[in-house]
């Protein structure tokens, strides 16, 4: 009897994109999918589809003879260059790839098939169709730490941005949904769970009553056990009220926040279409930071965005300080076919380079910064792998010697180094 071989999985981008490929695992699995090549991949630049491409190659001479099956954002949103390779048997949309019936017709479709018509590659419909979001409920992905999805999709349309036409319009999965969700994770003993979606402070437009992302917070608080809550990437001028009291009152909801800014001149924000500016930005982590004082700010900024003059740019430079950010996530401009920002005059490649890198430097500065603030200073740290944990400000932590994994220990900051604190 032949063994079955479980499929390969890879995963490019966002985490939202990592639970997705958890979810996905379920169904495959319970379609009976082997022998599988299934990449899932992301669309946020240019540079992430030509990786996807090496990536699928690659796995495609390791796997010899098997399925080669392209999801994800840029499946969805430019299909046909997927389907044009060679190595590819199966292009499946966002939407699709969490249907379990899917699955099952792959699996129909592949058992003893050898080729497949280049009509039957693309299955792919209309993303902007889709109206809700269903809540995955897989056991969780980490091995102490959760992930939860609550939002997909994004009703705005920055300049720059592809997403939208790869994830649809905001849709929301019911609070009640939510809350049932963490509850199993915390019988299974998760001591931390992750809110994640594409618009996170979007949640709740769609659904009765039009709550917002700071009720379903409280509302997991109130009625879950969770040790450890968190919340993914937020758009700062979405904050609601109860988000804001939230963080405030509730010491289980953790002291980090990455915050969408993309830009620090006011121009720019505009032009890329942006709903907040630059004093908005500053305002919010002040006042943040005014109710929770441990609160420490990641950032999305994009370098090199079209017309971006040295004068625009050094005002992003110094968001770093004026809004005391400690951990960055920043991007070379790259333009996607399709946006507006595509048909802007263009930054040269050598000046988006050299800007990327200033930020980088900025942001390895104020880690650093981050770091020595922390010494000698007492943490509690969720212990993920038997040498590494992390603190509530997401801040990782090394150990010399084994300590015991899920546990939340008080742990005494000795010092740093290679951007862990140590403990």
């Amino acid at each position: 009897m032949t063994e079955l071989k479980p499929p390969v999985f890879a995963t490019l981008g966002c985490r939202l994109n990592a639970y997705e490929s958890e979810a996905m695992k379920e169904l495959a699995a319970a379609a009976g999918l082997s022998g599988a090549v299934i990449v899932n991949t992301c669309a946020v630049t240019a540079e992430a589809v030509r990786k996807a491409k090496q990536e699928i190659r690659r796995l495609a001479r390791e796997n010899p003879g098997a399925a080669v099956i392209v999801t994800g954002c840029a499946a969805q949103t430019e299909p046909e260059t997927f389907a044009e390779m060679a190595e590819v048997t199966r292009v499946i949309g966002n939407h699709e790839k969490m249907q379990a019936d899917t699955w099952s017709g792959l699996t129909d479709s592949l058992r003893g098939v050898d080729l497949i018509g280049a009509t039957e590659k693309i299955q792919v419909d209309d993303i902007m169709s889709v109206r809700e979001t269903a809540g995955h409920l897989i056991d969780g992905f980490g091995r102490q730490r959760a992930y939860v999805q609550v939002q997909n999709g994004c009703d705005h349309r920055c300049t720059f941005c592809i997403i939208p036409y790869g994830r649809g319009n905001s849709r929301s999965v019911p609070a009640g949904v939510v809350v049932e969700q963490v509850k199993r994770l915390v019988d299974k003993g998760f001591s931390e769970v992750v809110l994640t979606g594409v618009d996170l402070t979007s949640w709740g437009a769609d659904l009765p009553g039009t709550p917002h992302l700071g009720d379903l917070v409280l509302k997991l608080l109130r009625l879950t056990s969770i040790a450890r809550l968190r919340i993914s990437s937020i758009d700062s001028i979405e904050a609601d009220p109860a988000l804001m009291e939230a963080i405030a009152t509730e010491p289980r909801l953790m002291p980090h926040l990455h915050l969408s800014l993309q830009a620090g001149d006011n121009m720019i924000l505009k032009r890329m279409k942006r709903r907040h500016a630059r004093e908005d930005s500053i305002r919010f982590c002040e006042e943040t930071r005014a109710l929770r004082p441990d609160m420490v700010f990641g950032a999305d900024l994009i370098a090199g965005f079209p017309t971006e003059t040295e004068e625009m740019f050094a005002n992003s430079l110094k968001l770093v300080e004026d809004c005391s950010l400690t951990f960055l996530h920043v991007f070379p401009f790259s333009p996607r076919k399709g946006t507006p920002a595509a048909r802007m005059p263009q930054v040269k490649g050598p000046e988006i380079k050299a800007r990327a890198a200033q930020l980088r430097h900025a942001g390895d500065v104020a880690l650093q910064r981050h770091l020595q603030a922390q010494v000698g200073t007492t943490h509690q740290v969720l212990i993920e792998t038997p040498r590494l944990g992390r603190t509530a400000q997401f801040t990782e932590v090394a150990f010399e010697a084994d300590q015991p994994e899920g546990a939340i220990l008080t742990t005494l900051i000795l010092g740093h180094r290679d951007g862990r604190l140590l403990g």
